[in-house]
């Protein structure tokens, strides 16, 4: 993760930038200028600013509801506001912060009250930037979000939106939702994003969704959501996916963390999973994230529902770690029964012989210490869109003990379960890969439920560390394939980043 950039006032000084000083940077200015002469010219320089007092005075009372700057951020002279300006309830402040959200300021600062705001569900708008002081903590009000589809934040059809909250969370109460009397659902999001446009997200931590940690996809009147920017985020503990995209164009994932994710299937860390053929999932680029210690795949891509008729699909990870910790091992009380095992590393699935075409690309990935395969690849067609992995390294699989599970146990699984969805499987590539393994069993395998399914136009070279000689068991119809794998040597790269 990268370090949390200062926050800085979008305004020019003096006259309104004193309207989004938190109140801790206002006493470090004090504190840095502690000689006598000093402090009083700072101190002067702030009284003849009416707005000063509206933030409070200086010292560790947060500000207090100011109904004349409410009114002026409504007629217009304010454009810069503080959501404690409209008040603070302890038990439930839905009423006063939806009113900041809804007034109008293009700049709206949540401030730390010293406790959290206590809120039910909150509509987003657009042409707005909201930033969460450190410490800030939404939290789902309990007995509340009985609704299925209840999100703690939901915007639909906006735009010009920005979300900062670099060390600010948004909490909600999984364990309650699980539980009667709440009726089973997998919807309630801690922030979902429907047919919006130009949204920038960075620095929350969004935890303890009744769904989603975060969602993106169509609604209002566009079937996807564009040019969305999710940055320096963490996903934790979330009840079905870390971060859902159903439909989205110009979508940048970066430098986040989607963890512990457990509750209702798929419980992946990621899941690119469209609903109907003419959503979207075009240029998706997910950079420099990590997947842990979710309960499903960390990466799922599955494209059941699109077809010939859809848009070509992109999708590309880069320089991403995918694993399991020791930190599975103690997951948030109550946790799942079983233990969170996780599933696949990176899991492809149901590219259908009339599904979409286009390019599916792990460039400089790791996967280690996943619960089963460190790549699973299922009915893939060969003549749809290609899986590419390029300088990926597959370390350690199947540190889960999935007693039941009889099935092969290897680092890479090629996997025919309906033939109906893929006559045969095949194009994917792997470029200068690379596996480490502890087991001497072969580095990929083709498997079939049903019949003999061929495989087809699949190219490449993978490095095995491994007791024994490196071997692959792909059946006997082949065509067009030509994977080799070869023991590591002398000069090869090493292993590249990883907990090992």
């Amino acid at each position: 993760m990268t370090s949390q950039p200062p926050v800085s006032c979008p305004f020019p000084m003096p006259s309104a930038t004193v309207d989004c000083l938190r109140m801790s940077e206002a006493r470090l200015i004090l504190w840095a200028m502690l000689k006598p002469m000093r402090a009083i010219t700072i101190l002067l320089m702030l009284s003849g600013l009416e707005t000063f007092a509206t933030f409070g005075e200086v010292t560790n009372q947060p500000p207090v509801r100011n109904p004349v700057a409410v009114s002026e951020v409504a007629s217009g002279k304010r454009t810069s506001a503080n959501a404690a300006w409209w008040g603070f309830e302890r038990d439930d402040s839905t009423e006063v912060l939806q009113a900041a959200l809804d007034s109008g300021a293009r700049t709206l600062v949540i401030p730390h009250m010293g406790e959290p705001w206590v809120v039910r569900p909150l509509q987003l708008r657009s042409q707005q930037e909201i930033v969460f002081e450190p410490g800030v903590v939404v939290l789902a009000k309990k007995g509340e979000f009985r609704g299925g589809g209840d999100s703690l934040f939901s915007a639909v059809g906006q735009s010009n939106l920005v979300l900062r909250g670099y060390g600010a969370t948004l909490r909600m109460h999984k364990r309650d939702y699980q539980n009667p009397p709440y009726t089973k659902a997998e919807w309630r999001m801690g922030l979902a994003l429907r047919g919006c446009r130009h949204v920038l997200v960075e620095g929350l931590r969004i935890e303890s969704s009744g769904g989603d940690g975060i969602y993106v996809d169509g609604g209002g009147d566009l079937g996807w959501s564009e040019d969305i920017t999710l940055r320096n985020c963490v996903a934790y503990d979330n009840h079905r996916q870390g971060l859902s995209v159903v439909s989205a164009v110009n979508l940048l994932v970066e430098n986040c963390t989607f963890a512990n994710t457990w509750g209702t299937a798929p419980e992946a860390g990621i899941d690119l999973e469209p609903d109907t053929e003419k959503q979207r999932l075009v240029n998706c680029v997910i950079r420099n994230c990590v997947f842990e210690n979710n309960n499903g795949n960390e990466v799922l891509v599955y494209l059941k529902p699109l077809t010939t008729n859809s848009q070509p699909v992109s999708i590309k990870f880069e320089h991403c770690l995918i694993r399991m910790t020791d930190a599975r091992r103690t997951p948030p009380e109550p946790g799942p029964k079983e233990g969170i095992n996780g599933v696949a590393g990176i899991a492809i699935g149901n590219v259908r012989d009339n599904g979409p075409m286009g390019l599916i690309e792990f460039v400089d990935c790791v996967t280690e210490n996943t619960g089963k395969e460190c790549v699973r690849i299922y009915d893939k067609s060969p003549d749809r869109a290609r899986v590419r992995f390029v300088n990926c390294s597959f370390r350690n699989p199947w540190i889960s003990p999935y007693p039941g599970d009889g099935g092969p146990r290897v680092p890479i699984l090629l996997h025919s379960r309906n033939p109906a969805n893929a006559s045969n499987l095949g194009g994917i590539d792997f470029e200068s890969c690379a596996i480490y393994d502890t087991t001497r069993r072969p580095a990929v395998r083709l498997e079939q439920d049903q019949g003999q399914v061929g495989l087809r136009d699949v190219h490449g070279n993978i490095r095995v560390t491994a007791p024994g000689t490196p071997s692959v068991k792909l059946g006997n119809k082949l065509q067009d394939v030509d994977l080799t794998v070869r023991a590591e040597q002398k000069g090869d790269p090493g292993p590249g980043p990883g907990t090992n």
